[in-house]
C-alpha cells in the first residue's frame, strides 16, 4: 500500500530554503526557529546546490572549537551531494532512500524548481495514513 502513496500527498509545501552565501549563524537560528533539522540551498536562479542540515551545523561545532570562528557561509559548510526525489516518488522509494542518508529532509524538485520537501517524519505519517 505505500509504494501507492506518493512524494505529493505528503511534503511540505513553501518550505524554508538558504542561499549559499547565508551566515551559518543566521541558518541556525532560522533551523531552531522553525524547529527543523534542515533546509534545501538554493542558488540565485532557484537551482538545488545543496542542503543545510543540523549534521553541518554540528561540523561547525567541531570547526568553531578548533579555530576559534563561528563565522561563515552556508556554502562552506552545507551538503554538497543532495539526494531530491519528485512529487510522483513512492513513499516506500523514499523511504528506502532515508536508510541510506543522513539527511532528514529530501527537496522535492519539479521542472528544475524547488516544491517542497519531504521529511521522515512525513514517510512515517504516511504509514499511519495506511488502513
Amino acid at each position: 500500500m505505500l509504494a501507492k502513496l506518493s512524494v505529493g500527498e505528503f511534503m511540505s509545501s513553501n518550505p524554508v530554503f538558504f542561499k549559499p552565501n547565508t551566515n551559518v549563524m543566521d541558518a541556525i537560528h532560522k533551523l531552531l526557529e522553525i524547529k527543523s533539522t534542515g533546509a534545501p540551498v538554493l542558488d540565485d536562479a532557484g537551482k538545488l546546490v545543496g542542503a543545510f542540515s543540523e549534521l553541518d551545523c554540528l561540523r561547525i561545532t567541531v570547526h568553531a572549537a578548533y579555530h576559534e570562528d563561528m563565522g561563515g557561509k552556508v556554502s562552506e559548510f552545507m551538503t554538497q551531494d543532495v539526494t531530491s526525489v519528485n512529487k510522483e516518488t513512492s513513499i516506500l522509494e523514499v523511504a528506502e532512500l532515508f536508510t541510506k542518508s543522513s539527511l532528514r529532509h529530501f527537496p522535492v524538485i519539479e521542472s528544475g524548481k524547488l516544491i517542497g520537501v519531504i521529511s521522515r517524519v512525513d514517510v512515517l505519517k504516511a504509514l499511519l495514513s495506511v488502513k
